[in-house]
């Protein structure tokens, strides 16, 4: 579902993005080439001077939300997975290449491309350095916490390049799906 916002703002959503039939999608929402949108999910800007783009080759997976708060936005960079059930609310950008996880809540905050946040963690009010993971239950309020994370191992490098190849090639079949029928 696609809807202006009170702004008269209407989401710009790629051709070659794929969106859930109950994805809700509000307002000054930019969702680039493929996206993935999964059920359920929302994203939402609609509040003045919001904003909320989701780059290239981005995943955003069942249950998430996306809000974006007055004369604020959400910038999701490149090849960034936004894992089942987590909440990005603005003002917030995530670097190229991240991977938010299950649940987790990131807020007012600035996170560095490369970056591993997992399962349940809260992130809020600070700035992460790119190529740096959040352990599971984290939570970052502060930046001397921020600061001191460890370095993103291989293993979970790989792991997070392999949910965007999986959901590229989801976005793919679905649109090669919709052409056929």
């Amino acid at each position: 579902m696609h809807l202006p916002n009170p702004y008269k703002q209407h989401p710009k959503v790629s051709e070659k993005a794929w969106i859930s039939e109950t994805a809700v999608i509000i307002g000054n929402v930019n969702i680039e080439d493929d996206v993935f949108v999964g059920p359920n999910a929302v994203l939402r800007a609609d509040e003045p001077g919001s904003s909320i783009t989701v780059h290239s080759g981005s995943n955003v997976q069942d249950n998430v939300i996306v809000h974006a708060l007055s004369h604020s936005e959400v910038l999701i960079g490149k090849n960034t997975s936004l894992a089942h059930g987590c909440i990005v609310h603005g003002p917030c950008r995530i670097g190229e290449g991240c991977f938010i996880g299950f649940g987790a809540v990131v807020f007012d905050c600035n996170i560095g491309k490369d970056t591993l946040v997992l399962h349940k963690s809260i992130v809020r009010g600070v700035d992460v350095s790119s190529g740096r993971m959040i352990p599971d239950g984290t939570v970052i309020t502060s930046q001397t916490c921020a600061d001191a994370l460890e370095d993103i191992t291989k293993d979970l490098t790989d792991f997070k390049r392999s949910v965007v190849r999986a959901n590229i090639d989801l976005v793919e079949g679905y649109i090669r799906l919709g052409e056929e029928g």
